[in-house]
């Protein structure tokens, strides 16, 4: 099967990939969409997640394979700017790894990666958390109070239900897995694209430390963080996101509200 694809814009020059976080799906770049209609929009639901559910099963490699062939069949020019979030984030981490070359831009944020071997301990503990949240995922005060860890406006709790209620158990061990255990991949010091990695002021430490390790890797690459808010800014804060993404790939000044860091 293939991955479900919201596309716009298709008359203009320049294509723009968005790769959602895991657990939701391409709804969450509405607000970029609306944005950036002067642009080709490609925005797929991932493997295993919302219209593209029956796609598996999900893996990082195989993910990027997919997004890959898309900028090749899809993409003006066989590239495409790659914008992505947490799970999204850590998809264009693997194809900077593997075909950097098909990318024009790049923003990253929230990205986790490790450096260093899971221990028997963390994997065990990784084990108890999903199992601890497989039989409360469905529930609206999980979702409700998942929602404000994000500071989600209330007005999205219904795609945000119907989201988690698509991903079935064996599907969220896998994806949770993949995002949980994502190591850095060879190959990433080759990458020549710019790559703008961020992270939110308010997001975890992890990320943060994340960060600073693919900033020490990546050739082209500069830091930012996000200010006043967390790991979903574009949702938090559109209008900042939108701003900052557009500076990015037109090579404007990083507006307001972002503070250049290196982590």
């Amino acid at each position: 099967m293939d991955l479900y694809i919201k596309e716009t814009g298709q008359e203009n020059n320049e294509t723009i990939i968005f790769l959602h976080g895991g657990g939701i799906s391409g709804w969450m770049w509405d607000k970029q969409i609306e944005a950036f209609s002067d642009y080709h929009c490609i925005v797929p639901d991932l493997p295993e997640h919302g219209k593209s559910v029956g796609v598996k099963p999900f893996t990082m490699g195989c993910a990027a394979d997919i997004i890959i062939d898309i900028i090749k069949n899809k993409a003006h020019n066989g590239k495409a700017h790659l914008v992505g979030i947490s799970l999204g984030g850590q998809i264009i981490v693997q194809i900077l790894s593997k075909a950097p070359e098909i990318v024009d831009h790049a923003l990253i944020s929230g990205t986790l990666v490790h450096t260093i071997p899971h221990t028997e301990t963390f994997l065990k503990l990784l084990n108890y958390l999903i199992k601890a949240y497989e039989p409360v995922k469905d529930t609206n005060f999980f979702i409700k109070a998942n929602m404000r860890t994000y500071n989600m406006p209330k007005s999205l709790f219904s795609e945000f239900k119907e989201s988690t209620r698509l991903i079935k158990p064996d599907s969220l061990n896998r994806i949770l897995k993949e995002n949980m255990l994502f190591k850095m991949p060879n190959g990433l010091e080759k990458a020549n694209a710019p790559v703008l990695v961020m992270a939110g002021e308010k997001d975890y430490k992890i990320i943060k430390e994340s960060a600073r390790d693919l900033l020490n890797i990546l050739p082209n690459s500069r830091g930012a963080m996000a200010l006043k808010v967390g790991h979903m800014w574009n949702i938090e804060n559109p209008e900042l996101f939108n701003n900052v993404l557009r500076a990015w790939i037109t090579g404007e000044k990083i507006p307001d509200g972002v503070e250049p860091i290196s982590f």
